[in-house]
Formats: C-alpha cells, sequence, structure tokens
C-alpha cells in the first residue's frame, strides 16, 4: 500500500475516532423521572428507579462518584439513614481517589477531555457529603460519629484556597510556554469560600447536646466569622436564633428546626473561541453552573397547639456551589485552552507542509491537505464540556429555634411560594420534646 493510502485511512480512522468519541462521551440516560419523583418528595421511588436504570444513567467505569452521590442522596431524604451513610461514604473514598489521580492527570495529561475521565466530584460535593453524612449519624443516634463528620467537613473548607493552587500554576506557565498569556482575570481567581454556616450550625447543635459548651461557642462566632468572611455567598444576615441557642432556660427545651429546599445547579455548556497563529481560531466548550428555579421563598414551623415560627435562611448552597466552582473552572480553562492550542497547532503544522510539498509530490500534498482538515474536524468534533455533576443536593439551608415548655407536640414545616400559597408541608406527629436534649427536626422540599 502506497503513503497515500496509508494516509487516507489514517484520515478515515481520524473521523471515524472523533464520531466515537461524541457517541461515548454523551449521556444515555434521562433523569426525566427520577427529578418528578424527588420534586414530588416521592425520594424512595426516586432512588428505586435510579438503581434499576443506574448502568443507562452512569457510566461504571468513570461515573461511581455520581451514583453514590445521587443515590446517597435520594436515600438520605426517604430516612434509609444507614443506607444514606454507606453511599455517601463510598462516594467520599470515590473523591479521594479521583482527586490523588486527577493531579497528576490535569498537569500532565492535558490533551485528554474530561468526559471520557473519571469524574473526580466537585468540590462543594465533597464538602456537602460530610454535613449529610452527619445528619444521617444524628438520626440514628450517633452524635460521636457526626461530630467526627462536622469536623471533616470544616477541614475541607479549610483547604480550599490552597487546593488548585500547584495545578493553577504548572497549567498557567505551559500556556505561557505556547504563546497563550490571554487568561482572562476572572477566571484566574479562586473562591473565598473557606468555612461552612452549616457545618458550624450542626457543631452548635451537637456540641450543647454532649454539654462541650466552649466547643459550642467556638463554633458560634466561627458562624459569624463565616457569614463575615465571606460576604458574596453570605449576603444575607445571620439568622436571629443563632444567639439564643446557648441560652436556654432552666426547665425550657430547645425545639431547632432546619429545613432545605430546591436543587443545586446543573451544568451547561459554552463555547468559546480562542486565536491561534495562522489567522486560525480554536474551539473550546466550558462547562457553566445553570440554576433550577425553585417555587419556595418562605418555610414556617407551625405547631398544632398554636405556636409559630419562621425559619431564616442559613446556607445558600447554590452560591457556595459557585463560588467554590471558580477554582475548578480556573483549570477546566486552562486545560482546554492548551488542548486548543496543540490540536490547532497540529493541524497547523500539516497544513504548512502540504503548501511546502514539491511540486512532484502532490498526491502527498493532497494527503497532508486532507489531514489537516481532518485534524480540524476532530478538534472541533472532539472539544466538549464535561457537564457532569450530582443532581440531588438541595440549593439552599434554613433553620430556626425557639424554647418551649418540654412535652409531646405534633407540628408541621411548610413550605411557601411568593404568593403565600403552601406548596408542601412535612408533618411531625406527638414528638417528644424534651429538655437537655437536641430536639432537631429536619425537612426538605425540592420543588
Amino acid at each position: 500500500m502506497g503513503s497515500a493510502g496509508f494516509f487516507f485511512k489514517l484520515a478515515k480512522f481520524l473521523l471515524c475516532y472523533a464520531a466515537a468519541f461524541l457517541v461515548l462521551s454523551c449521556a444515555t440516560g434521562s433523569f426525566a423521572r427520577l427529578d418528578n419523583a424527588a420534586e414530588q418528595s416521592r425520594y424512595a421511588e426516586s432512588a428505586g428507579l435510579l438503581e434499576k436504570r443506574k448502568n443507562s444513567l452512569y457510566a461504571p467505569s468513570k461515573d461511581s462518584v455520581l451514583y453514590f452521590l445521587d443515590k446517597g442522596m435520594l436515600s438520605h431524604y426517604a430516612k434509609n439513614y444507614a443506607e444514606s451513610s454507606r453511599l455517601l461514604e463510598s462516594g467520599e473514598r470515590a473523591i479521594e481517589t479521583a482527586y490523588t489521580r486527577s493531579v497528576t492527570r490535569e498537569i500532565g495529561s492535558y490533551l485528554l477531555n474530561d468526559t471520557v475521565l473519571e469524574y473526580p466530584g466537585e468540590d462543594y460535593e465533597d464538602i456537602y457529603i460530610n454535613s449529610f453524612n452527619a445528619l444521617n449519624y444524628f438520626h440514628r443516634g450517633n452524635l460521636e460519629d457526626a461530630m467526627v463528620e462536622i469536623r471533616r467537613m470544616n477541614n475541607k473548607t479549610a483547604q480550599l484556597s490552597a487546593k488548585y493552587n500547584v495545578i493553577t500554576t504548572a497549567l498557567q506557565k505551559e500556556a505561557l510556554e505556547l504563546g497563550q498569556g490571554n487568561i482572562p482575570a476572572n477566571l484566574r481567581a479562586a473562591g473565598k469560600f473557606t468555612d461552612s454556616a452549616l457545618a458550624r450550625y450542626l457543631g452548635i447543635l451537637f456540641y450543647r447536646n454532649e454539654g462541650m459548651y466552649d466547643d459550642a461557642r467556638i463554633d458560634s462566632e466561627g458562624l459569624r466569622l463565616a457569614f463575615a468572611n465571606a460576604p458574596v455567598v453570605y449576603n444575607y444576615p445571620v439568622p436571629s436564633s443563632i444567639s439564643g441557642e446557648l441560652n436556654i432556660p432552666k426547665g425550657m427545651a430547645r425545639f431547632n428546626a432546619l429545613a432545605f429546599s430546591g436543587l443545586s445547579p446543573v451544568k451547561r455548556s459554552r463555547v468559546l473561541r480562542i486565536p491561534l497563529p495562522g489567522s486560525r481560531w480554536a474551539k473550546i466548550a466550558l462547562p457553566e453552573l445553570e440554576s433550577r428555579r425553585s417555587e419556595i421563598t418562605r418555610i414556617e414551623v407551625v405547631f398544632d397547639k398554636g405556636q409559630r415560627f419562621r425559619l431564616e435562611l442559613l446556607e445558600d448552597i447554590e452560591a457556595v456551589t459557585r463560588e467554590t466552582f471558580k477554582a475548578r473552572q480556573n483549570v477546566i480553562y486552562l486545560k482546554s485552552v492548551l488542548r486548543a492550542m496543540v490540536k490547532g497547532l497540529g493541524s497547523l503544522a500539516l497544513d504548512t507542509a502540504a503548501k511546502e510539498t514539491e511540486e512532484d509530490e502532490a498526491e502527498i500534498s493532497l494527503v497532508l491537505g486532507l489531514l489537516s482538515i481532518t485534524a480540524q474536524i476532530f478538534a472541533e468534533a472532539s472539544e466538549q464540556a464535561d457537564l457532569r455533576i450530582s443532581r440531588y443536593f438541595p440549593a439552599r439551608a434554613y433553620v430556626g429555634g425557639i424554647n418551649i415548655v418540654p412535652g409531646i407536640y405534633s407540628f408541621r414545616i411548610n413550605y411557601y411560594n411568593k404568593s403565600g400559597r403552601e406548596i408542601d408541608s412535612v408533618r411531625y406527629n406527638n414528638i417528644h420534646i424534651k429538655e437537655g436534649a437536641l430536639n432537631l427536626a429536619e425537612a426538605v422540599c425540592l420543588k
């Protein structure tokens, strides 16, 4: 076979590979039925559907983190706390393993598109695993392990600012060496979120219940500092009930409510073009976060005996998701630029070689030109944003607390929309609210 035949076969292979890449990179399943069941508070049904369809929803070799997180969160909402703990802990271990691999991958293997690699989890997912696992342990009567989860969450948030420094520096160096210095300033900045008010709040409650008042006070101060140090995330007041969490009159019981609402963001693709030598442009595809609209604007606790109080926003999980995504987005942008440049320069080199080929080698010139075009097509087709992200973390967390006479109570946690219409209600019957105990009710509505 002549050189021309070989090159034609190579070009055909590259085109087929690009087509196969697109097929393998796309999700094969739809979450519509699962999402609908979850939004209608049919969490066990949603978890069951997920399990039945997991092979079409998740790629076994690269989406294990997503499977563990999605089913772990649905199991938590369904009050299957032991199963939720097992899944979330498996997800946390999978994130740790994937991240260890990804440090080398991000620096040394930037030519690989993220869609064909193992999903390492977003930072907010890794953080909030621990808060929901802490609640799993609380509901199972194990406050010691619940406090361990909160300490793990605090450690993770404290380390966020330094997490991507080495990777980003290395990739920026590669970009500059390839002649790409036009890095947008808004993608250089790392996030400013370094402490979670939700973790601090749970710490206050858990430590108070264990009689560890110094630790509870530290978390109370830490909660206020979290608001002060991250105004982009916490652009609303500290909940007024926080001031009463460590001042419970003798003979009274403290009742706390924690309510979650909405769904955390998903991802969409944004396509950009960057200039290359030879008056060419290269495509890069970046993931961006897209909100999922929620009807809920107000949450209230209503006791059958007449008491009622409104819950206040403690943690805007969607805002945390966006802020922590900034550092990751920086790395994604740099990798995409490097990948586009290498592909684009390869195509340019083939095109240049084709034009410089001697007149008596017209066949080779034709093949080189074809390969250049093929390389451009491949670069365009294979550049896809990685849109994977877990689907069932809530968007917001609300809290409230009151001191009441110990006794047996029935109550509802009501969710309202902007017009004041009740859109969901979680009922609690004959709950024994005790003095000196942690009386915490948790509710969720994902609408």
